[in-house]
């Protein structure tokens, strides 16, 4: 089994570097390619740029919970969050109390 993950492509966890700005800042993130990639799909899914993604993320967290400790382990949680949710059968939306 282990053949499966280490036989992957070594560029699917090759790191790159995006610079974008969050809340007006210039900033840079560096991350693993296959997680830049399920970054993409989910701003794509949502009709915006990955950068415009990402700053609204980083928007919402900042209000519900203060400023993240490490934003990228953040992000690298979110797209998990994304998979997770990919792969869950669709249940029934439960209406607001």
């Amino acid at each position: 089994m282990c053949h499966v993950f280490a036989g992957q492509d070594p560029e699917r966890y090759a790191t790159t570097t995006r610079r974008l700005r969050l809340n007006g800042q210039s900033t840079s993130i560096r991350l693993e390619n296959s997680f830049w990639a399920i970054l993409d799909e989910i701003a794509e899914r949502d009709g915006q740029s990955t950068p415009a993604f990402i700053s609204k993320l980083h928007s919402e967290v900042l209000e519900l919970r203060g400023e993240p400790v490490n934003f990228t382990s953040l992000l690298r949680g979110a797209c998990l969050v994304f998979l997770e949710m990919k792969a869950a059968p669709e249940e029934p939306a439960i209406a607001a109390e």
